[in-house]
């Protein structure tokens, strides 16, 4: 077998082919061209059963992964942490392209089990829409900010409720009460609030689009109590297919629920909280894990159990996120296999599917 790693860039890729042993046989360096990885599979074709390692940084190497997928060739993806370690214990000091697709390929030997790349599916465009209309509720809060002072100086008698700028009435009758104010400040505030009815149409707007796509891919995750539409867009657009991942656990460390061991001797069994992983899936969970501790879910007995254990309200609440991600683990293949019947419900959600 022959490993083809790849150190892609916006410009170039460079690439190096290793044996079963790691020894470097070739290198190439091509452009980001769909011409150019043409040649690269042509280059490859002396090798009957080269595979493509790249950096799991899909931003940079989502059109090499697409035309190699296209022409037929074996792409893994290689996580970001281990290409540093191996190039920490290569015997060639300092850092280049060719140094870093040699350690693509290196740690691509090195792991048996790592992710097989795939074509974007239909969860990509719910990630896109759902980024946009992120940046669209960013660019609204920071605008609403802005517009706030403003009318403080025009006058400070306008108040406007918390989050009362998401509602049109509110809007207008903002609109409404500026268009009899003068000078330049109240014209910056009609202006402000102009674009801020227009961000308003835009974000419900792909809200209702998100709530079509999710209800059509991921009818069993929205039956999760606590699980809404925005919630469940953002956890089908991160998770990319929860198939690529081989367990529940792989997938709850992909998420950042699952605790790190930090233990020795007598210290057996000790953890710590994982700070790593997906913080975006990691959110949305902690918003189902509080939707069901306020009732909406059955939750809340598993957390006032462990309240009565003797567990802090925190430590209950990461071990419901740990439970969840299960049940959302679950939901999420039930869905990508296209289950005709629903799922029975248990304590936290959904039972866990027959082998």
């Amino acid at each position: 077998m022959v490993v083809i790693g790849v150190d892609a860039h916006k410009r170039s890729h460079t690439l190096v082919a290793v044996d079963e042993v790691g020894r470097k046989l070739a290198e190439r360096t091509v452009g980001t061209t769909s011409e150019d990885h043409l040649k690269v599979v042509e280059w490859a074709g002396q090798w009957p059963e080269a595979r493509f390692a790249v950096e799991d940084c899909r931003h940079v190497t989502r059109r090499l992964e697409r035309d190699l997928l296209s022409a037929g060739c074996a792409v893994v993806r290689v996580p970001t942490q281990l290409i540093a370690a191996s190039r920490r214990s290569g015997r060639e000091p300092g850092k280049s392209d060719p140094i870093d697709a040699l350690a693509v390929a290196h740690a691509a030997l090195r792991e048996p089990d790592l992710a097989v790349a795939q074509l974007d599916g239909p969860t990509r465009e719910v990630k896109i829409l759902v980024d946009y209309r992120h940046n669209l509720v960013v660019q609204r809060t920071e605008l609403i900010n802005r517009l706030r002072w403003h009318l403080h100086e025009i006058d400070p008698k306008m108040h406007i409720p918390a989050r009362g700028l998401r509602r049109y009435c509110v809007i207008d009758e903002l609109a409404r009460q500026l268009a009899s104010c003068d000078g330049l400040v109240a014209r910056i505030a009609r202006e402000l609030v102009t674009r801020c009815r227009e961000l308003t149409v835009q974000i419900n707007a792909l809200e209702r689009e998100l709530r079509e796509r999710v209800r059509i891919l991921a009818p069993t995750l929205l039956e999760v109590p606590g699980c809404g539409v925005l919630g469940a867009a953002v956890i089908l657009g991160e998770t990319a297919g929860a198939q690529r991942f081989r367990s529940k656990d792989a997938y709850a460390r992909f998420s950042g629920t699952a605790p790190i061991p930090v233990w020795s001797g007598s210290s057996s069994g000790k953890v710590r909280l994982n700070r790593g992983g997906n913080r975006t899936i990691n959110c949305a969970l902690h918003m189902i894990a509080i939707t069901q501790i306020r009732g909406i879910g059955p939750g809340k007995d598993y957390v006032d159990k462990l309240l009565a254990r003797g567990k802090t309200r925190k430590e209950a609440l990461r071990l419901l996120r740990r439970r969840l991600s299960d049940v959302v683990f679950r939901a999420l293949l039930a869905d990508e296999h296209g289950v005709g019947q629903r799922p029975a419900t248990t304590e936290f959600g959904l039972l866990p599917q027959a082998a």
